[in-house]
């Protein structure tokens, strides 16, 4: 949940713990419970991840890049998509043949999502914000993920200041479930 380490740095560790999830996923039978369990915590990682870029990635994208508006809502649709995926994974079990396709479907669109970050918006943004600049972000980034949701709410707002100010409550909310369920434990 916290690496240390600038925005970028950060960000992309998340997105190789995501995709370890994955492939613990793919490397089990369809059916299989397991599967199940490592894709709430991926779920988890994704939202916490996503909503902290939205408050403080976004925003600092915005501003330093001649493009950041096109950039930053491109990504933004990008989570909006993921998202309802991950609320329609939620209720669906793992050994239904829809969880299957809503989870392929979840991998393809956050796997393009990072190649896209990684790419693209990463080097644009070392080349135009000072190195105390990216920590600062980095810093953000850890600090956000620590109240972020757990759980998708595609209905909430991804945008500042309304993201900075719902998200803590749900996240607290969200951790109070976790706790009393269990999930993302395993």
């Amino acid at each position: 949940m916290g690496h240390g380490g600038d925005v970028i740095a950060e960000l992309t560790t998340d997105h190789h713990e995501v995709e370890e999830l994955f492939g613990r996923i793919d490397a089990l039978p369809p059916g299989d419970k397991q599967r199940q369990v490592y894709a709430e915590q991926a779920v988890i990682e994704l939202v916490r991840h996503s909503v902290a870029e939205e408050m403080y990635l976004y925003p600092a994208v915005r501003q330093v890049l001649p493009d950041g508006d096109t950039i930053a809502d491109k990504e933004i649709e990008d989570h909006a998509e993921a998202e309802r995926t991950m609320k329609d994974l939620e209720d669906v079990d793992a050994d239904e043949p829809e969880f299957d396709r809503l989870i392929a479907k979840l991998m393809t669109e956050i796997r393009s999502h990072i190649r896209d970050e990684e790419d693209n918006l990463f080097p644009k943004l070392r080349s135009v914000a000072s190195e105390d600049e990216l920590m600062k972000l980095g810093d953000e980034i850890r600090q956000a993920k620590k109240t972020a949701p757990t759980r998708p709410h595609p209905s909430a707002p991804d945008t500042p200041p309304a993201n900075k100010l719902l998200a803590p409550g749900a996240g607290m909310v969200d951790r109070l479930r976790d706790a009393l369920t269990g999930r993302g434990k395993d």
